[in-house]
C-alpha cells in the first residue's frame, strides 16, 4: 500500500475537546510516527504536532475527523516522498 509522510498541526482552542482529539489520534495510532503537545497557557490554547506515515486516504480521513471537532483547527503538510507500508506482524 502506498503511503505518505505528513505533519498535522493541530490547535485546540478549547481544552474540553482534548478527549475527542485524543480518541481520533488513538483510532489512527498505527500510523503515528510521533507527536508533541505544547500548552500555551498565556493564550489558553494547546498546540499539537503529529507526524504520520499513512495512506493518503487515512491522512485525509483523520484530518477531516479532527477538523469537525468544535474548537479544533488543523492543517496538514505533506512530504513529496512516498513509499510502501511495511507488513505488520501479528502480536504474540
Amino acid at each position: 500500500m502506498q503511503t505518505r509522510v505528513a505533519v498535522m498541526s493541530i490547535i485546540l482552542e478549547d481544552s474540553a475537546c482534548a478527549e475527542a482529539v485524543n480518541a481520533v489520534l488513538h483510532q489512527y495510532g498505527r500510523y503515528v510516527i510521533g507527536r508533541m503537545g505544547i500548552p500555551y497557557r498565556q493564550r489558553g490554547i494547546h498546540i499539537i504536532s503529529v507526524a504520520v506515515d499513512a495512506p493518503q486516504d487515512a491522512i485525509s480521513a483523520m484530518a477531516g475527523k479532527l477538523g469537525r471537532i468544535a474548537g479544533v483547527n488543523i492543517k496538514t503538510a505533506y512530504s513529496n516522498i512516498t513509499g510502501q507500508a511495511e507488513e505488520e506482524t501479528p502480536a504474540k
